[in-house]
């Protein structure tokens, strides 16, 4: 096992912050058993944001570019969490210079560039996943495994969505996120975790169909500083025409089942609604992420006609709880941020050479990374076709 490891965060946004922290906290989940971690750089073009957000996680400074820290002997392990067209070349730049890297998702913005991310991962000797980081979340693994041991059985049909509200104001600043081809709006941003999220419980998508891609507001005004995250800031009177989608929505065929994901940026009063409901042979689940430390089931037992859903709260049981929060009882509330924290942990382990029964389980590959994009690129190529059916 390494002596230490130093860390490094490219990236000061809000998802960037989310990795900064979870770094903070890895350390304290489950077994004491890492090596010392130094939290050495924040990496940010806009270095008043870098230096603050440097400050509030205590890491020891912050640069202004990627190389910097690619060129940084204290750094090992990097976390990627920049606009996706910047992927490839810095995820490349860093794997080049020997560090791990951790890169949120989507690997990039064209499949072609995850390709050739995946193709260096493959070459590289250090480590390089891509960040799932729903697959973390206790309820939804813990559905899984439920579907997994045949308590559930066999899926026959899954139904999701995940509708944001972050685009439904017409003044919302442009920013990259509304820039770039077909797929790369909404579909990108939490159609992409939906897509892995649906393949997590019901297994591979063999297909797509009934693709759809929707812009709804056409135009956003140009911002006059600094966007971080989804913020509302001060803009002007120029505007520029939005290129991707607000809204999408496709079919898919699994191995056993079938089912549908709608995802949105536009759906007003929904901040953050991630729910999904899957139906198996011998009952159903269903969650939200507006609640997440319970779902409910439904096992087709006992007489009908006092069966019915029932709510489970996640406690100590169920995946990643034990250990994995301070107070790890049931009915104590935990969110999507605890979620980044077990995936921290994850990558750690593995740069230090951890392996045994009580680590967590690996983070993605890059080449489920591509995987992911294949699953949107079809929806595209459907969405672009009349909704034609797509085979993986």
């Amino acid at each position: 096992m390494t002596d230490s490891i130093g860390i490094a965060v490219i990236g000061a946004g809000m998802a960037g912050q989310a990795h900064a922290a979870a770094y903070r906290v890895a350390p304290t989940l489950y077994d004491p058993v890492l090596p010392p971690l130094r939290y050495v750089t924040i990496g940010d073009v806009n270095e008043a944001l870098g230096g603050h957000v440097a400050r509030r996680y205590g890491y020891e400074r912050s640069v202004g570019s990627w190389e910097a820290v690619a060129e940084d002997p204290e750094v090992d392990v990097v976390s990627v969490v920049i606009a996706n067209r910047f992927h490839r070349q810095v995820v490349e730049g860093l794997l080049e210079a020997g560090k791990h890297v951790l890169c949120e998702k989507p690997l990039s913005d064209t499949l072609d560039d995850a390709r050739a991310m995946a193709a260096a991962a493959a070459d590289a000797e250090s480590v390089a996943r891509i960040g799932f980081t729903f697959r973390r979340t206790p309820g939804i693994a813990a559905i899984r495994n439920m579907i997994q041991d045949g308590t559930l059985g066999k899926v026959l049909h899954f139904s999701g969505r995940y509708w944001t509200d972050y685009g439904f104001h017409p003044e919302a600043p442009m920013s990259w996120r509304y820039k770039g081809g077909p797929g790369s709006g909404a579909l990108a941003d939490v159609g992409s975790h939906l897509s892995y999220i649906a393949e997590f419980l019901c297994g591979e998508i063999r297909s797509v169909s009934g693709g759809r891609l929707v812009t709804t507001i056409t135009e956003r005004p140009l911002p006059l500083g600094a966007v971080v995250g989804h913020d509302l800031v001060e803009v002007g009177d120029t505007c520029e025409p939005v290129e991707n989608d607000d809204y999408a929505a496709y079919s898919a065929e699994f191995a056993s089942g079938a089912g549908t994901l709608e995802v949105s940026r536009v759906a007003a009063g929904h901040p953050n609604t991630l729910t999904f409901e899957v139906f198996c042979e011998k009952g159903a689940a269903r969650f939200t992420q507006l609640r997440p430390a319970e779902f409910e089931l439904f096992l087709a037992e006992g007489p009908e006609a006092t069966n019915g859903y029932r709510t489970v709260n996640l406690g100590p049981g169920h995946p990643y709880v034990g250990g994995g929060l301070a107070m790890d009882a049931p009915g104590v509330g935990f969110g999507q941020n605890d979620a980044f924290g077990y995936q921290a942990r994850a990558f750690l382990e593995e740069v230090a050479g951890l392996d045994g029964a009580a680590s967590l389980p690996r983070n993605a590959s890059f080449d489920e990374g591509v995987h992911n994009m294949e699953i949107l690129e079809a929806a595209v190529e459907s969405a672009t076709n009349h909704g034609k059916k797509v085979v993986l």
